[in-house]
């Protein structure tokens, strides 16, 4: 008897194809911000459980900087491309270009990096296939993985070390609601595209609260780290807060807290947790100068300078 042939290697890669409906427009009128990190999710998920052959849930959502409008009636292309495994991790770049339909032309609009952890039948988190690169490409993107991860640990330890308390004195905003059966993931509870959507709109309203004008635009969104599920028919609560603004931008800081509406808002956990970058536009659709926060408190002046080390980081790393 012959040796037995080893399985096929899993396709590493998922492109999905669609025009941008009238329904996925934003306040700006081109694409929100919020919809396209949904359609990013979404292919991450597919290449993730292509990948691991069963269910998985977004862990963390890496620097997602939007270089171009994704307009209303575009060609959208989003390819998702699994470039490095851990023991139970996917970590898994994705691509978002669009254009004209009659063109074809498709231009860059963001790149990122979304990590996905598989999960049993038991809820645990279960072994994936590792991915072995077999050509110079992958193994440059295996490598351009693990320098991500270095990054997302110094942006984690420098997040672990902040307090958003009552003492802080910056502009807020709150939203609450319950988490819809129109939310649902397929794994029956609130995958993570929704709640980056709802992350979006509440840094959304505290920039139009502090500018003043509705026309405003998420340039930035990183260090998305999802602590634990959201379940359909939880309590939701969305708090956006001020941390800094440069000459033309808002830095904002978005904590997600979620759990049983029996329990109050005292049994509200957090779920999920961000940063996002913001800038208004004038009628010539350019970023306009932002009002000026001045940090009043302790707790004001360690978070607006956090948020200039994260920028930092980001630097440093070349991201």
């Amino acid at each position: 008897m012959g040796p037995v042939d080893p399985a096929p290697r899993p396709p590493t890669h998922v492109t999905l194809r669609f025009l941008a409906a009238p329904t996925d427009a934003g306040h700006s009128g081109s694409v929100g911000a919020g919809r396209v990190l949904e359609w990013i999710d979404k292919a991450g998920y597919a290449a993730a459980a292509g990948w691991s052959g069963t269910y998985c849930v977004t862990a963390y959502v890496g620097n997602v900087r939007f270089t171009r409008p994704v307009e209303v009636g575009d060609l959208v292309e989003v390819t998702a491309t699994v470039v490095h495994t851990g023991r139970t991790s996917m970590h898994i770049t994705v691509d978002v270009s669009a254009g004209q339909p009659r063109t074809r032309a498709l231009e860059p609009a963001t790149r990122c990096l979304i990590v996905f952890v598989a999960v049993g039948e038991d809820g645990r988190s279960t072994p994936v296939p590792p991915l072995v690169p077999t050509t110079l490409g992958e193994e440059l993107q295996q490598q351009w993985a693990v320098r991500r991860a270095e990054l997302r640990a110094e942006v984690e330890t420098a997040m672990a070390g902040q307090e958003y308390t009552d003492a802080g004195t910056a502009p807020r905003v709150t939203m609450r609601f319950l988490a819809a059966p129109t939310d649902v993931n397929w794994g029956g509870k609130v995958h993570g595209g929704i709640v980056m959507r709802w992350i979006d709109e509440a840094a959304h309203v505290l920039a139009t609260r502090w500018t003043g004008s509705a026309d405003n635009v998420a340039i930035f969104t990183g260090g998305v780290r999802f602590y634990r599920p959201l379940r359909i028919g939880h309590l939701v609560e969305v708090e956006a807060r001020l941390l800094h603004t440069g000459r033309t931008s808002m830095h904002v800081g978005v904590h997600v807290r979620s759990g049983d509406p029996a329990g109050g808002a005292d049994a509200l956990e957090l779920t999920t947790y961000c940063r996002t970058v913001l800038v208004g536009l004038d009628a010539q659709r350019r970023a306009r100068p932002t009002p000026a926060w001045v940090p009043a408190s302790a707790e004001d002046r360690a978070l607006d300078a956090h948020a200039v080390e994260l920028v930092a980081i980001r630097d440093r790393f070349g991201d």
